[in-house]
């Protein structure tokens, strides 16, 4: 397996040889990496006709994963048809973001799952926003209700998953999902949302950090008293290791709680996550991390471009809300991110199932055959395509 990461290493080294659409500065090409990007899209919607079967990632034989819409995944890619609406303004996009989103609907009344922020905020919040279609606002209202039936007061958390593995189960990813509730206070006036949102960050800052402001991935709560039973991992290399996608889901997800609150101890938090992200001795320079931030293989193992464009896009925000070098240095660091990931290494231009991005970690443990290892995923594409987008709006 040596040789693979030999080759991902030798291309890292000459990255800044091989840019994709660069200015004469060496800087990302915006509206190039734009342009592209569109295309992989434009051939997705034209190829997949059937938008009940969702493309979710490449399989490890480089064919097409599909998904329905109670997949974890299943609001990213007609996220990414938002987005693209909003880059190009060109309303082929807009067409098929509408009809892709109208096959996540139902999903508005799922109370199984923390993740319908993911599935249902991220396509719908666009939609709303560009239509101001009333009917798509009732979805998000109906939407932050069921994410709330999963709230447990004893606890003060959303609970994550169902099942007998764990007692009550809460992973960082769950802090992606607040932003649901908090846009659905601001629809209706109920505080109880954006309570439920302050709740779960608050007991999740106080017990999924570290010294170091790395997180874990799953908290395993006492249900009847709140109290921590266990610490560990799921996704990551191991319980104590910092997962990179999870790092940046906490620095991503305390930015939003920041963004609604102006409470400083979340602007706080995210900024303690950066500096974790960004000191940390194992970050490449480029900017993508690898997989997980104490993988003993470093630097021969795989890096995450999810993980990285997540960070990115965090980044672009977070750097609005913070002093003046901590603001330089959080947009030069998103730009690298950026311009790595726009080069031929790591951008598909074509091919690739009509993914953007290539070399994206899903779930290690589980191996590559169903773990997408190295792969495309479509949440990839998402917040690469969220942090262009930021990226230009900021410059």
């Amino acid at each position: 397996m040596n040789w693979i990461f030999k080759g991902v290493m030798i291309a890292t080294v000459f990255c800044c040889g091989l840019l994709f659409q660069t200015n004469a500065q060496g800087k990302i090409n915006v509206a190039d990496v734009i342009k592209a990007t569109a295309s992989q899209y434009r051939h997705a919607v034209n190829e997949y006709k059937d938008s009940t079967k969702i493309p979710r990632s490449t399989k490890p034989d480089g064919t097409l994963f599909t998904v329905d819409s109670k997949d974890w995944c299943s609001g990213f890619f007609s996220g990414s048809l938002w987005l693209l609406y909003d880059l190009t303004k060109d309303d082929f996009y807009k067409k098929t973001a509408i009809k892709w989103s109208g096959t996540i609907e139902k999903e508005q009344y799922n109370t199984t799952t923390h993740d319908i922020g993911f599935k249902v905020y991220i396509p719908f919040g666009a939609a709303y926003k560009d239509t101001k279609n009333v009917a798509y606002k009732n979805i998000i209202i109906q939407s932050a209700k069921s994410l709330a039936k999963r709230f447990h007061p004893n606890v003060g958390l959303i609970r994550s998953w169902d099942g007998n593995r764990y007692n009550y189960p809460v992973i960082i990813d769950n802090m992606m999902n607040l932003e649901l509730l908090l846009e659905a206070s601001k629809f209706t006036g109920d505080d109880s949302y954006k309570q439920i949102a302050i709740k779960h960050a608050d007991k999740t800052l106080d017990n999924h950090f570290r010294k170091n402001y790395s997180s874990y991935h799953v908290v395993d709560y006492d249900s009847l008293t709140g109290t921590v039973i266990k610490k560990q991992t799921y996704q990551g290399y191991a319980d104590e290791s910092a997962w990179a996608r999870g790092q940046a889901w906490g620095l991503y997800g305390y930015t939003v709680m920041y963004r609604y609150t102006k409470e400083e101890k979340y602007l706080e938090q995210a900024n303690h996550i950066a500096d974790f992200i960004l000191n940390n001795p194992n970050y490449p320079q480029d900017g993508v991390p690898f997989w997980d931030f104490n993988d003993p293989k470093i630097p021969n193992t795989y890096r995450d471009a999810s993980a990285a464009a997540v960070m990115a896009s965090a980044l672009l925000e977070l750097k609005n809300y913070t002093a003046t070098e901590k603001s330089k240095r959080y947009f030069k660091q998103a730009e690298k991110i950026l311009t790595t990931l726009s080069t031929p290494q790591y951008l598909a231009t074509s091919g690739n199932c009509n993914f953007v991005l290539k070399h994206c970690v899903g779930n290690w443990p589980k191996g590559k055959a169903i773990g997408e290892i190295d792969a495309s995923i479509n949440y990839g594409d998402y917040y690469f395509l969220e942090a262009l987008k930021r990226y230009k709006e900021s410059k």
